[in-house]
């Protein structure tokens, strides 16, 4: 392997390894939690024996509490509940607003460790403790996604589920209220059973019982059909209907003995177009109605002031309101039932809602606070025991005699009967063992992201160096001596073992050894470079400093514009309309005047784009069928075209081909329209199109390479195979995309000749004899040129025009899952995510393959260009890492997590892209062709 392509390799690692650790260098490392803390429970009597808890999956909070357009609730009991029995809230979750977290904080208290996000939010990556775990027994009716994870790793066998199939989770089924149906009827008959199951009955019967309700109609009906349509708003009527059933049963079961608590919350909400994951309002904020024994009546006032402006579109504002985190919702249920609060929760309990004496109050919030304060205590001594006594700074506000002072004073207020104080002190407490946790679980914070920015400088400037040193005529190649090169080397292993023998006698984790140790060979690498870095200055020296600061001030413009696109879609219009005068701005339309027009009309239009609404918000499946029949339009112009020409290489299996991927678009065309009449009508996913789409997508990626590999003739046959299958991935405008972007990529092709002659750099190729198989000599390729920097950054920015240009990937909701229903509609998520994650990929092929091209044709090796781009996008990665943020609104924490991982993915994705385009622009199978007999 060469050096430059071992740069390269090197390149791709060191990123992955920035992408695998710099994250959690933002939070400190690995999961949040803490183990070792010591159960606390209230010790008074509990108001309540047993808790129902209903959790309506995906149930918005203005979805549950509106009225409907005749004045009436859409769900008569539970209002009447939240007006004469119970009290009522909004419960904020937090981002990823998805089922596991969103369960794991009503549940357990505490707010999900990103890594279960590997796992699919199903498996537990870390273990932790729940109310469940705490209770005497819970019985639990739902999703096969949500149950088992409580029952996993509970102490003894007490926690009994009852799932229905997966496959039960269909988006295309005739109705998914069904799968709440289905739980209403086995809480029925399990609890008739129990009559003649004494074992069972005895059970039922005794203190601390939790009975769960996980209920997912709602979520999958607003995933098939929007939350505002008909199908969301009858599933909230059945649910309705269920709870007041499965109430009066239970309540009927025990004799009205008053010791039953209810709860109705939901993990999450929806947006308008059905998704969730982010952070908006209509995915953050769900209902809460709490009721039954131990729980305040409704609090009338007069008047009570919130942000929002809900009270008085729900006609609630003479209801006290009683708003919470979600997390808050498993200290309720631990205090209604009188079990220990879970060790790892962080939620406050919510006081408002108990209906009891202001002693049991009082203990239960100091209980809370024992509580946090444990997870404060061990999570202090373990940075302690890894930190020198000498470098070791204490969370000041929360000293050990404080603390004492904290316990004593509460508990000498409560003896003393003076609760309001209790519970004042309690919370102050509360909040400042939280802020703890927070201070030291982000400690190292500064150290680690000094040491993660230095190694980001380091790698920039070595990549700068050896494009300078290996692909230009600017420096001249100084062998440094041995002395030298052993006395450096000998001082920056001196370094390492240095930090690493500090890391060492700190016992810190060996994720720290990668954040400290990785600039030290990087800076070596750089500094062994000082003849490239001389000579560089000495030539920097010799140009006019308005040039150089007028490069770098276009470098800058550049870079921001990509980086703002990320927060503002339509940047990457101001960036094409920018393209769109460049022909004009360099001359380049004076010698090519038809195709400088062209690339302007194709940048304008693309340029629409980023202005339209995010993919899945207003599906237009009529514009879907339009393009593939655009499509096809086009299929049948190259087709006349190709005939017209005298080609001598044309032959009848090429055609074969060239049929059956026009055939591939329209059926993939009828399966988009049929498939979602079909889902429309209730009818479910077709089985014929399942399998049409499945076929499509599997020979996508195999037509091409059996198609010509002349440069024109393979670029359109990779076109036409991807927008099939993209094709079945559309709902909407986005299906337009794929076809201008791939116009404005064949320009661009063009106007790179134009552009090389212009500058004297090469003669013009004839493009359309180019062939992509013996475009690989590497005899022919040039040394860099400046305008080469500018083809990678367009390079860049089409790669980010592709990302962002129907859609904000950052987001998880600008995902619509109606995407994937040609493909199936049962839930699945790693089968549905991987193929939105390829509907997100064909554009960046097109570009890729688009690229490729550019490449051989402006005789550049792939790897020089690369290394350009590498450098834009490390600037660009250094740049979201500073931006990662961990206050805020859980929106703001959430995007800027996003936006650092898509863009230290970037680098990693083009490789792989880049490997992909070789292969579908440059291999090509042989059909198997009949031998001819000739009788003699």
């Amino acid at each position: 392997m060469n050096f430059q392509a071992e740069v390269e390799v090197a390149g791709v690692r060191v990123r992955e390894m920035m992408l695998d650790f710099t994250l959690p260098a933002h939070y400190c490392h690995g999961s949040p939690l803490v183990h070792g803390m010591t159960p606390q429970q209230t010790p008074l009597p509990p108001p309540a024996k047993r808790l129902v808890l209903f959790v309506a999956d995906g149930l918005r909070a203005d979805s549950l509490y509106e009225l409907n357009s005749n004045n009436r609730p859409r769900a008569p009991y539970l209002r009447a509940i939240l007006e004469n029995n119970g009290s009522w809230g909004i419960s904020h979750t937090r981002v990823p607003t998805e089922s596991r977290p969103g369960h794991v904080a009503l549940i357990a208290g505490f707010y999900e460790d990103v890594s279960a996000v590997a796992k699919g939010w199903k498996e537990n990556p870390v273990e932790f403790d729940s109310v469940f775990n705490q209770s005497k027994y819970t019985w639990s009716w739902g999703s096969p996604d949500i149950l088992p994870m409580f029952a996993k790793g509970t102490t003894g066998d007490h926690v009994y589920t009852f799932c229905y199939t997966a496959e039960s989770e269909d988006f295309g089924a005739q109705d998914a209220a069904k799968l709440d149906t289905w739980v209403f009827d086995h809480v029925k008959s399990f609890f008739n059973s129990s009559r003649s199951n004494q074992t069972l009955f005895s059970a039922l019967n005794e203190d601390k019982v939790v009975l769960f309700l996980h209920l997912l109609g709602i979520d999958t009906n607003g995933h098939a059909h929007r939350p505002y349509s008909r199908e969301y708003k009858e599933n909230i009527k059945v649910v309705d209907e269920g709870v007041k059933e499965i109430a009066s049963m239970i309540e009927n079961f025990y004799g009205n003995d008053g010791k039953t608590a209810f709860i109705l919350t939901s993990d999450h909400g929806m947006t308008d177009w059905g998704s969730h994951g982010a952070g908006h309002p209509s995915e953050t904020l769900t209902p809460l109605i709490v009721w039954g024994a131990g729980v305040n009546y409704p609090q009338k006032v007069t008047s009570q002031f919130f942000e929002d402006n809900f009270l008085k579109e729900w006609k609630l504002e003479n209801f006290k309101r009683l708003d919470v985190n979600q997390a808050d919702v498993a200290p309720l249920m631990a205090s209604l039932i009188g079990v220990p609060f879970p060790l790892n929760s962080v939620g406050t309990l919510p006081l408002e809602y108990l209906n009891n004496s202001a002693h049991f109050k009082a203990e239960s919030m100091f209980t809370n606070a024992v509580q946090i304060l444990e997870q404060f205590k061990v999570k202090m001594c373990q940075k302690k025991e890894t930190t020198l006594s000498f470098l070791f700074t204490p969370f000041k506000p929360l000293s050990d005699s404080e603390q004492i002072n904290f316990l004593k004073k509460t508990r000498l207020y409560i003896q003393q009967h003076k609760y309001d104080e209790a519970v004042s002190l309690c919370k102050t407490l509360i909040n400042l063992a939280l802020e703890g946790l927070s201070y030291y679980h982000t400690y190292d914070r500064l150290f680690l992201g000094l040491s993660i920015a230095m190694g980001f400088v380091g790698w920039t400037t070595y990549v700068i160096l050896v494009i300078i040193k290996t692909h230009t005529n600017l420096t001249k190649t100084v062998q440094a001596s041995n002395k030298e090169s052993t006395v450096l080397f000998s001082a920056f292993a001196i370094v390492g073992m240095i930090i690493a023998f500090f890391l060492l006698i700190q016992t810190c984790p060996w994720t720290y050894y990668i954040y400290c140790l990785l600039p030290v060979p990087v800076w070596y690498a750089v500094v062994k470079e000082l003849p490239v870095i001389q000579d560089l200055a000495a030539n920097l020296l010799s140009l006019h400093i308005g040039q150089c600061i007028g490069f770098l001030l276009v470098c800058t413009l550049g870079i921001e514009i990509l980086v703002f696109s990320f927060f503002y879609r339509s940047t990457l219009t101001i960036g094409l309309l920018i393209f769109a005068g460049w022909p004009v701005i360099t001359q380049l339309w004076v010698q090519a005047k038809t195709t400088a027009l062209i690339w302007t009309l194709l940048c304008v239009l693309l340029a629409a784009f980023p202005l339209m609404p995010v993919v899945g918000r207003e599906p237009n499946i009529p514009l879907v069928v339009a393009t593939g029949l655009l499509t096809l339009l086009i299929s049948c112009f190259s087709l006349a075209s190709r005939c017209r020409s005298e080609n001598k290489h044309r032959s009848n299996e090429e055609l074969k081909v060239y049929f059956y991927q026009m055939l591939s678009i329209t059926l993939s065309t009828y399966v988009v329209s049929s498939t979602h009449d079909s889902l429309k009508n209730k009818q479910g996913l077709p089985v014929l199109n399942q399998i049409i789409s499945w076929m499509t997508l599997v020979s996508s990626l195999v037509l091409p390479l059996l198609s010509p590999t002349f440069l024109f003739q393979r670029l359109f046959s990779i076109l036409l195979s991807l927008m099939s299958t993209y094709l079945l991935l559309s709902t909407g405008y986005e299906a337009l995309f794929p076809l201008v972007l791939s116009g404005l990529m064949f320009v661009w092709i063009n106007m790179e000749q134009e552009a090389l002659q212009h500058y004297g750099l090469s003669l013009k190729p004839k493009l359309a004899v180019f062939n992509f198989a013996y475009a690989t000599d590497i005899t022919h390729f040039r040394q860099i040129h400046l305008d080469d920097v500018r083809r990678s950054f367009f390079f860049v920015f089409f790669i980010v025009t592709a990302f962002f240009g129907t859609g904000n990937i950052a987001s998880v909701n600008s995902f619509d899952p109606a995407s994937v229903y040609c493909f199936l509609t049962v839930f699945s998520p790693f089968v549905m995510g991987g193929l939105l994650v390829l509907k997100v990929v064909i554009p960046f092929v097109l570009v890729s393959c688009a690229f490729e091209a550019v490449q051989v044709t402006t005789q550049l090796s792939s790897k020089s260009l690369f290394l350009i781009v590498l450098v834009i996008s490390d600037i660009m990665a250094l740049h979201f890492f500073f931006l990662v943020k961990d206050y805020g609104s859980w929106l703001d924490i959430g995007t800027s997590i996003s936006h650092y991982v898509l863009v230290m993915s970037l680098t990693i994705f083009m490789m792989l892209m880049n490997g992909l385009a070789q292969l579908l622009t440059t291999k090509r199978l042989e059909l198997p062709r009949r031998t001819k007999h000739h009788s003699t």
